[in-house]
């Protein structure tokens, strides 16, 4: 069986160690995870070449399982799917494509992701929360949150009127949330978790205000930790990291992939590890 990542750039992913790693650790000899450069332009066609015929095996007889999308594919691959769960329709993305009997099947394993990176580290179920950022992996944490019970929080966004698309998503997931711009940072930190959704480096310049937070969520797996996550580790606050987000999605997408519950999660967490290190 075949399964790759997918989108651009693709280079730095790490999705490649933490899925052959489990295929290694659960004795899928026959089994391979490769990673395509892929854009919105080309995606159509690229999926139209790897979605198998019904029962029929690719050039070397081996079927595609599915599919890892990254940025800037989630949204865009939404109309190509046969079929799409719940989550991934209210969510707006699917980040993992599942081909069965020549149909492809679109789910979402970032908020499975986010919620067991949280419980993992134990934080406690946050009564109140910041997301700073407001692009598809904040939408992810709005969905995290509201399945931790939290049905509001404040996205804090460089220009509210550029978050319409996850202003839409909280619609549907029911969450109410409080669009703000980051002028208003310092009033709206007081919160029991702060998500930050931002690229490498764009908190920054937040961290000495951040320090103050209970819990951190800090989306950044490289390079890590990040100032925002040095400093409420340093204050004594509770620090996530986005590899933990990166690890547990990809786990989620091995178990729907290969029909296994128990996946090795240990030597996944131990490849990614390595492959950061030699980095």
């Amino acid at each position: 069986m075949r399964a790759a990542v997918m989108g651009s750039p693709i280079g730095h992913s790490l999705s490649p160690h933490l899925h052959r790693a489990a295929y290694r650790a659960m004795g899928l000899d026959g089994w391979s995870y490769e990673a395509f450069e892929c854009d919105e332009a080309r995606l159509p066609g690229l999926l139209a070449e790897l979605t198998p015929v019904r029962g029929q095996a690719g050039d070397d007889g081996r079927a595609w399982a599915g599919l890892s999308l990254t940025m800037p594919l989630k949204r865009a691959v939404l109309p190509l799917l046969d079929t799409v769960s719940d989550l991934a329709v209210e969510v707006g993305g699917a980040n993992t494509v599942v081909f069965r009997d020549g149909r492809r099947h679109g789910d979402n394993t970032d908020v499975y992701g986010i919620e067991r990176a949280l419980a993992e580290a134990g934080v406690p179920a946050p009564r109140s929360a910041t997301v700073l950022g407001g692009g598809a992996t904040a939408a992810s944490a709005l969905a995290a949150l509201r399945g931790l019970g939290l049905y509001s929080a404040t996205l804090l966004v460089r220009d509210p009127a550029r978050a319409g698309e996850t202003a839409a998503v909280a619609e549907r997931l029911g969450v109410a949330p409080a669009v703000e711009t980051f002028a208003k940072l310092d009033a709206r930190i007081d919160v029991d978790l702060v998500i930050s959704t931002l690229p490498s480096g764009a908190a920054d310049a937040f961290a000495d205000r951040l320090a103050r937070v209970p819990a951190l969520f800090d989306v950044v797996y490289a390079p890590w930790p990040t100032a925002a996550a040095t400093a409420v580790r340093a204050a004594g606050g509770i620090v996530v990291g986005g590899f933990e987000m990166l690890l547990h999605q990809a786990v989620r997408q091995v178990q729907l992939m290969t029909g296994v519950t128990d996946v090795p999660v240990e030597a996944m967490r131990a490849a990614g590890e390595a492959e950061l290190l030699r980095r």
